[in-house]
Order: C-alpha cells, then sequence, then structure tokens
C-alpha cells in the first residue's frame, strides 16, 4: 500500500521539531496538490478544444457581459490577473477568430474585447463538457463541495483577498 506523501511529510515535519508548522505545511500542499489534479482535469477536457483554463474564463466572462464586450482592464480585474496575462489570452482568442479587438466609441483609448459568433460556440460547449466531466463531481459528495467552499473562501478572506468578502 503506498502511503499518502503529504501525510509522510507531515510525520517528518513533526520529527524534525517543526510540529508548530506541520499543519499549515500539510494544509497548503493539500490544496496545491488538489489544484494541479483538477487542472489536470480541466485540461484534459479544454485541450482537445483549443483552449486553456485562462482562456476558457476569458470567454465565458465576456459571454456573461451585457453586448459580449468588456474593457481588456475590466477583464483582468475580474479575473485578477496581470494585464500581460489578459493580453495574452486576448491574443490567442482573436488567432482563433472567438474574440475581436474593438476600439470604445466613446474613449478611442480603450479597448474592448468582444465575443464573436464562433467564439459564443466554443465556450457554450466548453462549458457543457465542463459541467458534465468536473464540476457536476468534482471529487466529494455534495454537501462536502459547499463546505469546502465556504472553507476555502474564509482561507482567501483570512489571506487578504478582498474579493471573497
Amino acid at each position: 500500500m503506498t502511503r499518502d506523501p503529504i501525510t509522510e511529510a507531515h510525520r517528518q515535519w513533526v520529527a524534525h521539531g517543526w510540529g508548530d508548522a506541520a499543519d499549515g505545511m500539510a494544509m497548503v500542499t493539500s490544496v496545491v496538490r488538489a489544484q494541479q489534479l483538477l487542472m489536470e482535469r480541466i485540461d484534459a477536457v479544454l485541450r482537445p478544444r483549443g483552449l486553456t483554463f485562462a482562456r476558457y474564463e476569458v470567454l465565458r466572462l465576456l459571454s456573461f457581459a451585457r453586448d459580449a464586450a468588456m474593457p481588456m482592464s475590466r477583464l483582468g480585474s475580474l479575473l485578477q490577473v496581470h494585464p500581460t496575462s489578459v493580453t495574452s489570452a486576448v491574443d490567442r482568442l482573436v488567432a482563433q477568430g472567438y474574440v475581436e479587438r474593438v476600439r470604445s466609441d466613446e474613449d478611442k483609448r480603450v479597448v474592448r474585447a468582444v465575443l464573436t459568433g464562433p467564439g459564443r460556440e466554443a465556450v457554450e460547449e466548453a462549458t457543457a463538457a465542463l459541467n458534465d466531466e468536473v464540476f457536476e463531481a468534482p471529487g466529494l459528495p455534495g454537501p462536502d463541495v459547499r463546505a469546502l467552499t465556504d472553507r476555502l473562501t474564509a482561507l482567501r478572506t483570512g489571506l487578504g483577498d478582498g474579493s471573497a468578502k
């Protein structure tokens, strides 16, 4: 039987005199590992569709927006990523024909990302697949999903994520 590496790391932390940090190390390592496992599942769904999770998030956010359009700066703010990351994701989506860049009529300095028809089709199909293959069965029973989400929201708030409130 294979021993859980995080449980073993916890044991080692305690054995080396770092008992006060052992639970925190195990929690952080567990969250990071869970994120890796979930991203593997998400990537398996999105990769055959020519998408990454970052590009999917841009498409989904645009699909929720009025007029299926949003200033690039607002995209970055809502996605909580650096402007360079948004630019890169939008560049790739433009190349795929899923998004267009359009200068605002009101302020020519503002560039808006606009979802195209093929982009809307791609995000709807990807969402259906993600819902079916990942989100509806993320690895825990229903009540545990909500409880874990609440705990992670508390963790994010405790770490200073003002958007988690």
